[in-house]
């Protein structure tokens, strides 16, 4: 294995993982000749959610959550740019579509990841550590080859970082082991197209999860299987398959207004939030709702019902294997407190995706580190984590994008204020108002007073540990 000589002159920001949040900030940075970037991640090329990349399947914020628009609608990293640049601008005019599908958003972003300079993909970060002699950030990576083995490590420098590495698909306990089994048809929704031909043969399939992946797996099935013979089961654990809250009003809890009132809140009173407000993220989209509806009603059109049961209000207990294909999952209804038994073939989990903790990354900083009650980092209005001092004195910083829902709330993955955070994240390190950010956007007033961000007490700190060489 080649071992690359360390690079002596510090980058201004690295950026670990180019999913949308950080391929933002690239776009964004790209004009911003005095910042010298690079980007690294570990899959060969972009790719936002391919396995639920469903024919028709639409992304649930307006094309102007693209990249760069709602920060600098005269980049030319735009969506209505990138249509431009491949002679669709007149036809997407005449469709009147204000919500693309998610393929068309996917399409988009890999032409901005394939345009822009800086963005190394097959670069597996190892470790972020803390240089106390150089006053800078290690970074450590692996090169990977195109059979994502290691080829090459390297090393570099940098006065900033920035964490864009999104989120990972969760599975329930119950249902890990089965996840894990070889040759037992149970998956993540994540990888729904790439197993969807074996699917739609199997006997008897079961989704959970009565989310939007949910509907939009369990619709793309029914479309597909046979009249009279569907043979598949929805179930999910909230109270309703529950429209998601969609009212104009409602959107301005994604706006930076809501952002910064949220963050200004009590470390209880934001989880009390959070988890009370579950229907404007995870609820489902009304127009899949209705091509649900439509088409079970179409299929009762002879006379007879669809063989398909829809059961909300109900989570999986225990799963586990009837002979070497079937599966058996061990359901219980929250209203009714009855348990039943599910005999089924195939299972897809729409349920979600989690936060990727950032602490083994991060491990080599965990002592600069300030933490909150639930030993969730602290992060800043700007996007930063807080650090030692003796880190953010020496003008250094560590970023986050997509992990800061704890402390700025429902919005933090939401494709319609990545802008807006990559843009307060550049002002931030440059000290400059690159990109001037409006200081009204919504017209609901979300307290009676203004107030500044809670920044609870620091914790004891964990006693330093001096770097040594070769580590």
């Amino acid at each position: 294995m080649n071992t690359p000589p360390d690079t002596d002159t510090p980058r201004d920001l690295v950026g670990i993982g180019i999913g949308p949040s950080n391929l933002s900030l690239a776009a964004l940075a790209h004009p911003l000749a005095e910042l010298d970037t690079v980007f690294y991640e570990q899959r060969p090329r972009f790719d936002w959610h391919p396995g639920l990349l469903i024919d028709g399947a639409r992304i649930q914020v307006p094309f102007l959550a693209d990249l760069v628009t709602l920060a600098d609608p005269t980049s030319p990293w735009t969506f209505l740019n990138y249509l431009k640049a491949h002679h669709r601008l007149y036809p997407f005019y005449f469709a009147e579509r204000f919500h693309i599908q998610r393929a068309e958003y996917d399409t988009y972003c890999r032409w901005v990841a394939d345009s822009l300079p800086g963005l190394h993909f097959r670069h597996q970060v190892d470790a972020v550590r803390w240089n106390p002699d150089r006053d800078l950030f290690e970074v450590d990576f692996t090169q990977l080859d195109a059979d994502g083995e290691a080829e090459a490590l390297g090393r570099t420098y940098t006065k900033n970082v920035v964490l864009g590495i999104g989120t990972e698909p969760h599975v329930p306990d119950p249902l890990r082991p089965l996840v894990d089994a070889p040759g037992v048809p149970v998956l993540h929704a994540t990888d729904y197209l790439a197993h969807r031909d074996s699917l739609l043969t199997a006997g008897h399939v079961t989704v959970v999860g009565s989310g939007q992946s949910g509907a939009e797996v369990f619709l793309d099935l029914l479309r597909h299987r046979p009249p009279g013979h569907e043979q598949l089961h929805w179930i999910g654990r909230t109270e309703a398959f529950a429209p998601m809250e969609y009212s104009k009003l409602g959107l301005e809890h994604f706006t930076p207004d809501y952002t910064r009132y949220f963050h200004t809140l009590a470390e209880p009173v934001r989880d009390r939030l959070l988890a009370a407000q579950w229907q404007l993220h995870k609820g489902i989209d009304a127009g899949t709702l209705a091509a649900i509806h439509d088409e079970l009603y179409r299929r009762t059109l002879h006379g007879d019902w669809p063989d398909a049961v829809l059961t909300p209000g109900v989570h999986v207990r225990t799963a586990g294997r009837i002979a070497t294909t079937r599966i058996e999952l061990h359901l219980e209804h929250t209203q009714q407190n009855t348990r039943s038994r599910l005999i089924t073939d195939a299972v897809v989990l729409a349920t979600g995706h989690r936060e990727r903790p950032l602490d083994r990354i991060l491990a080599g900083l965990d002592p600069y580190m300030r933490r909150d009650n639930s030993e969730r980092p602290r992060i800043d209005e700007h996007f930063r984590l807080l650090l030692d001092p003796s880190v953010t004195g020496a003008g250094c910083n560590v970023y986050v994008q997509n992990a800061e829902r704890h402390t700025h709330g429902v919005g933090a993955p939401d494709l319609g204020l990545a802008a807006w955070r990559s843009a307060t994240v550049l002002n931030t390190l440059t000290g400059k108002d690159n990109y001037p950010l409006p200081t009204r956007t919504a017209f609901t007033t979300f307290g009676l007073e203004q107030r500044q961000p809670q920044i609870p007490p620091a914790r004891r700190p964990k006693k330093l540990t001096p770097l040594r060489d070769g580590i």
